[in-house]
């Protein structure tokens, strides 16, 4: 069974091939637990300069876009099965290639295979028959205890049982308010020094920029009201219209009058609304950019931004960007790790530039790097006045900033607080 498959080196008619200007194509086996269906086990990631469309491919699918386009749409595709690794190269002239090399046995491997197995039906190696391997955790939203948008989502039975194929979503979910819960105390703290304590009057306020469907704003809800009992207001905001009708129906129907949605992109959203939390998951490039800027002239006290397709600085970095002496230089040769390289300094000047405005930053892991590859999680808390004092819009550190200088680029952040006239910090 192919474990995945990775797509590069398009032609340059890709566009009237695939419909869009594809610079390469990812598509790996899903878990059980994430496959829409048995027929759709592949997830595929599809990569312009400035974008990525994700699909669900069934095993049939996959074999017929292989045989389409590997050697042909792409002059390069590597497949990975359980016990071997299989090239297919095309060179200037047409002529196709096909390399096949051994996979030695290793922990990772076995991993794969327990994956391919799950997704297959197949009994896991460990954990059961038929069942998760779990390791025995104290969530904060525990089983056994129905939750009503678990149970509406299908995450849920009526019982309060985790749903086998919800499983990872329901890991997902306790996760994210592990991250929430370990910023409250610092967020209330804040809240009291301002002489402005958490009440029903004067609830937590709390901004989701990119609310999606809206899991976890609603995981959010629930943990801060029914667990936590802690007043709050939680205001989600995202483009797709349908998307947010769903949101609103179902904050309706389940009677939480402490949660809307609304229309809106991020870039141009400017109501006060006195967030006390930031909340940014999978904002597309520079979308996260704007959700930061918001949070920090408003004074955010804390901000969880999951940045997504990080796309600005690799578009601007080439091999003329850096003197061909510098140490960064061999970092521009390849494709991947080019892409990689621009995403890790991208989420860099973003954290580092939150700490020149006061904040206290740590990046961590949100969730395993097998269930998404997007799973960097910034996470800032507001220092104290005392603490922040010294920073200010003056800050020079905030706007000439020695790794974009050195590489040439601009990111859009920095840009952001560059041309903002924010009040003092102090």
């Amino acid at each position: 069974m192919i474990l995945s498959v990775t797509f590069s080196k398009p032609v340059k008619n890709i566009s009237e091939i695939l419909g869009e200007d594809y610079t390469r194509v990812k598509i790996k086996l899903l878990t059980a637990s994430l496959a829409a269906s048995k027929n759709e086990n592949y997830f595929a990631e599809f990569y312009t300069a400035k974008q990525v469309f994700h699909k669900k491919m069934s095993e049939a699918e996959l074999n017929e876009f292989i045989a389409a386009h590997a050697g042909s749409t792409f002059k390069n595709c590597v497949q990975r099965t359980e016990s071997e690794e299989i090239t297919i190269l095309a060179n200037k002239k047409g002529k196709v290639t096909e390399l096949r090399k051994a996979i030695k046995e290793s922990a990772d491997s076995h991993r794969l295979t327990r994956i391919s197995n799950a997704s297959a039906g197949k009994s896991p190696v460990s954990g059961g028959a038929g069942t998760p391997d779990r390791k025995s955790k104290n969530y904060l939203l525990r089983e056994g205890v129905p939750v009503p948008f678990l149970v509406h989502l299908g995450v849920m039975t009526a019982e309060g049982k985790v749903v086998k194929s919800k499983y990872d979503k329901f890991r997902q979910i306790n996760r994210f308010l592990e991250m929430v819960d370990d910023i409250l105390d610092d967020v209330i703290r804040l809240r009291e020094n301002e002489k402005n304590p958490v009440t029903e009057n004067s609830p937590l306020n709390i901004v989701d920029f990119g609310s999606g469907k809206s899991y976890l704003t609603f995981a959010v809800q629930y943990y801060l009201t029914e667990v936590k009992k802690i007043p709050c207001a939680i205001f989600g905001l995202d483009l797709k219209k349908d998307v947010i009708a769903y949101c609103n129906t179902l904050a309706q129907k389940l009677s939480l009058k402490n949660l809307s949605f609304a229309v809106g992109d991020i870039a141009s959203f400017g109501e006060n609304k006195h967030p006390d939390i930031i909340v940014t998951l999978h904002a597309c490039d520079t979308a996260t950019d704007y959700a930061l800027d918001y949070a920090i002239r408003q004074k955010a006290k804390s901000i969880l931004s999951v940045p997504c397709c990080q796309h600005e600085i690799n578009g601007q970095l080439s091999a003329k960007s850096v003197q061909p002496d510098s140490p960064f230089a061999p970092l521009l040769k390849y494709g991947l790790i080019k892409e990689r390289f621009s995403a890790l300094v991208t989420d860099t000047i973003r954290a580092e530039l939150l700490e020149q405005k006061g904040y206290r930053v740590q990046i961590l892991e949100f969730i395993e790097e097998s269930a998404t590859p997007k799973n960097l999680l910034i996470r800032a808390v507001k220092k104290s006045d005392a603490d922040s004092q010294r920073f200010t819009q003056s800050d020079s550190g905030m706007t000439e900033n020695p790794l974009l200088s050195t590489l040439q680029v601009n990111q859009t952040l920095a840009t952001l607080i560059c041309s903002n006239t924010l009040p003092s910090e102090s």
